[in-house]
């Protein structure tokens, strides 16, 4: 690791030193712009010279001699590191989402995949197909332990052998070795739901050996039922990234439920502490007040899913076990405010944009019985609205330690409705927390997208506007900065972005797409994966 930092030190120094001689000539400046370096510190006007995929220039290129094939002039424009998204379920392995748009149109450059405990152990061969049909933003991923345990104990209630222990550390040591930047969980989901802390601890350690993260969706975020909690579930995230040694980032953080709303401070505050004491606790956040996941998350209890699905279609069946469905899954609604409040999101036409109250009316049943009916012919995709307060969200936004992300997953073609986040979550925090409400400044803002985000990953040439880092940039008309994407019409791309630029290639440019794939697979360390 020394040696291959000093190699990437003396290729810096090479770059800079090249592109720095007298009447230099670059393949691309951005001249005149207000640069954001993804540092948090105040902006300056300067020039940024590239070259192939690299950033060879930062200053005032009259000066210095420097000139350009390309000149594109920026004055009056925000010129910013490619933002980074902390957890994403980007679909880039289909067609619809390959190219990676509505991502680009928010000026993200890198996007976290394989979150929420379902990242493949087995990275090299995906990161290989995706390098060979190509994807239009950089793809990071993580080896998922809710994948690991499916595969070797499926969906059973039960701790591992230490045998079934060992195979899934072998697992996660495999998906590390092939370039996972750590582990992902989704203990709030089957089959994570039924893993002990200690059975996490011992995966985690796995993951921290390569000096690697310990990313959780964790098991309470306030709104689960018949949960440890929102403030012992943070403990639990913490203590994992503690007792393996990996450092720990919840992937979307907040505080479910009207119960919950006002609470924010205090799982900060658990964070802090943890800080203060030395551990290396971070976190992400998209900032609507509804989120999106699955109706049997939301409706079903984790013990009726135990075994499986044709293990949870005969509990539906029998009539002891269906009346004690219809009691949980009313409790369970209650905790999301009820039926209203579920909006089905799935590709099916007859749910799609309608919530689970309206589907219930129109059949003529009770949500309980609504939700297996739907559940029994395919799980559905939903939306749970008002979930998170926004003040809340607000005084998350000015954590130093609070990163951006989507939590996006690209909509099918003939899915109408979906979630807005994935096309308008970076957008909007900038529109709307920066420059409409001003509860962050924009410096502030920037760093949580970009530097703050790669150092925390630990991609030693993302993340900044520096010679010698690589060309990932997002050129943005401040006046013009907005989120069109609505929970009503949800497939608007963001406005404001006048240029991207991904590993050196313009994917935006003069605001529109260009069509190029010029993402890549980065593998831990971020080495970039060639076709």
């Amino acid at each position: 690791m020394i040696a291959r930092r000093l190699d990437f030190a003396g290729t810096l120094l090479f770059v800079f030193f090249t592109a720095c001689a007298s009447g230099e000539r670059v393949e691309l400046l951005l001249r005149g712009g207000l640069v954001y370096d993804g540092s948090g510190a105040e902006p300056s006007l300067t020039d940024v010279g590239i070259d192939g995929d690299r950033i060879v220039f930062v200053g005032d290129a009259a000066a210095k001699g420097v000139s350009a094939e390309t000149v594109l002039d920026v004055a009056g424009l925000m010129v910013t590191p490619g933002f980074i998204d902390m957890h994403s379920h980007a679909v880039l392995d289909e067609d619809y989402g390959r190219d990676g748009t509505a991502f680009l149109y928010q000026g993200i450059t890198s996007v976290i995949v394989g979150a929420d405990g379902g990242g493949t152990p087995r990275l090299r061969e995906r990161f290989e197909q995706l390098a060979k049909d190509g994807i239009g933003v950089n793809a990071i991923a993580y080896v998922g332990h809710a994948a690991i345990r499916r595969e070797i104990l499926a969906m059973e209630d039960r701790a591992p052998t230490e045998d079934e222990l060992q195979a899934m550390r072998d697992l996660v040591r495999q998906g590390m070795e092939e370039g996972a930047f750590g582990l992902s969980t989704g203990l709030f989901y089957t089959p994570g739901f039924y893993a002990e802390t200690d059975e996490v601890i011992e995966l985690a350690k796995v993951a921290a050996e390569y000096d690697g993260i310990y990313d959780t969706h964790d098991r309470d975020l306030g709104a689960s039922y018949k949960g440890v909690g929102y403030l012992e579930s943070i403990k639990e995230g913490i203590a994992i990234g503690e007792a393996s040694g990996a450092r720990v980032i919840f992937s979307h953080f907040n505080a479910q439920g009207a119960h919950n709303f006002g609470r924010a401070p205090e799982g900060a505050r658990l964070i802090e502490e943890a800080r203060a004491r030395g551990v290396e606790v971070a976190a992400a956040q998209h900032v609507y007040t509804a989120t999106q996941s699955n109706l049997a998350a939301y409706a079903i209890p984790r013990w009726a899913s135990a075994g499986g699905r044709e293990a949870l279609l005969e509990r539906f069946q029998d009539s002891e076990t269906a009346a004690r469905l219809d009691i949980e899954t009313m409790e369970m609604l209650a905790i999301r405010g009820g039926a209203s409040k579920i909006l089905i999101v799935d590709p099916r036409p007859e749910l799609n944009g309608r919530t689970l109250a309206d589907v219930a009316s129109g059949w003529e049943l009770d949500a309980a019985r609504t939700v297996r009916r739907i559940i029994t012919e395919a799980n559905a995709s939903v939306m749970n609205l008002d979930l998170y307060d926004i003040e809340n969200t607000w005084f998350l936004a000015q954590q130093e330690w609070m990163m951006t992300c989507t939590d996006g997953r690209n909509p099918r073609p003939d899915q109408a409705i979906s979630h807005p986040r994935v096309y308008g979550a970076f957008t909007r925090k900038l529109s709307q927390f920066v420059l409409d409400q001003e509860h962050i400044a924009m410096p502030f803002a920037i760093r949580s997208m970009t530097g703050l985000a790669a150092e925390f990953l630990h991609l030693e040439d993302r993340g900044f506007l520096r010679e010698g880092y690589v060309a990932d940039i997002a050129v943005l008309d401040r006046d013009r900065i907005r989120d069109l994407a609505t929970y009503e019409n949800p497939k608007q791309y963001s406005e404001g972005t006048v240029h991207v630029l991904v590993n050196g290639a313009l994917a935006i440019r003069d605001g529109l797409a260009t069509g190029i794939l010029a993402g890549t697979p980065l593998l831990r360390g971020g080495e970039a994966v060639k076709h």
